[in-house]
């Protein structure tokens, strides 16, 4: 394989990689919003107290 392939695929695998740490969090708290029943609005997720 040529270093500038090599070089790209850890580029992607880089990116992947902070995709997927920044991304989890934001993806399950949507996962739960919109499969909970009732769901809860957006405001009640940003502020707790409203």
């Amino acid at each position: 394989m040529q270093d500038s392939t090599k070089e790209s695929i850890w580029k992607v695998i880089d990116v992947s990689k902070q995709i997927i740490h920044w991304g989890f969090v934001p993806f399950v708290i949507y996962l739960g919003m919109t499969r909970s029943n009732p769901r809860p609005s957006l405001l009640k997720l940003i502020s707790p107290l409203a």
